[in-house]
């Protein structure tokens, strides 16, 4: 996820909300669905994030465009 404001138009980016916290807050949060390598989080050894979860219709819209890239199903 990014808050980077370059990523309005990337046609990979998916919105998925507002950021919360002091340095990002009221920004736009992005999925950027071109680097499925960050997805599991849990074996970087990250911290969950605070949305916790996508809502289903923002995570099915990050895995139809993921599927453009390489065709999971």
């Amino acid at each position: 996820m990014t808050t980077a404001e370059y990523n309005a138009d990337n046609p990979f980016a998916v919105i998925v909300g507002q950021a919360k916290g002091r340095n990002k807050a009221g920004k736009t949060s992005y999925v950027l669905c071109h680097q499925p390598k960050s997805f599991d989080w849990r074996i970087r050894g990250a911290r969950a994030h605070p949305l916790k979860r996508l809502q289903d219709v923002s995570f099915a819209d990050v895995c139809r465009r993921l599927n453009q890239i390489i065709q999971l199903g």
